[in-house]
């Protein structure tokens, strides 16, 4: 891995072969970041998050090999527990929500609700993720509760966002 100067990297972070880290990012504690993974600046990973192999992030988001535009780089934010699937695409300058799960060649163009299974190109939504990483039996709207048989976990589905009250243990 080459991991530039300014990159502030948390513990028991894993990093692949070939993976490059930027000097404007922040990566959380127990990432997992696999083979040909390139986390340019303004990326932030927040804590276990999972970045599948050869994903990819962008920076600019018109580039132009002729035109400098390195202030023009967008933030972009992945939140707590997320998964983004091997060789899926984040379009720079959104928000993957907690615990979403990003699947293996979508393209990501949008802000990504917590819990959200997406798919795609253009990414969609087709369901929902627990924190545990099984399919949560939600329609994409409408109201609901369960329990994750693992993690005693509660999940709410209210209109279109799922909420997680976390077991007692």
């Amino acid at each position: 891995a080459h991991v530039c100067g300014g990159a502030r990297i948390g513990s028991g972070v894993s990093l692949g072969q070939n993976v490059f880290i930027g000097n404007k990012v922040v990566i959380g504690d127990r990432c997992k970041v696999q083979n040909n993974v390139s986390v340019y600046d303004n990326v932030t990973l927040e804590e276990g998050v999972f970045c599948g192999p050869s994903m990819v992030f962008t920076n600019v988001y018109n580039p132009r090999a002729l035109i400098e535009r390195k202030d023009e780089y967008r933030d972009t934010l992945v939140r707590r527990g997320a998964t983004l699937g091997a060789n899926c695409t984040i379009v720079c300058g959104v928000t993957v929500g907690e615990f979403a799960f990003v699947g293996a060649g979508a393209v990501v163009q949008k802000d990504v609700p917590n819990f959200a299974l997406m798919v795609g190109v253009p990414a969609r939504q087709i369901g929902w993720m627990s924190a545990y990483g099984e399919k949560i039996d939600f329609p994409l709207e409408g109201n609901g509760e369960t329990t994750c048989p693992h993690t005693g976990d509660v999940y709410t589905l209210s209109g279109s966002l799922v909420t997680r009250k976390e077991a007692i243990s």
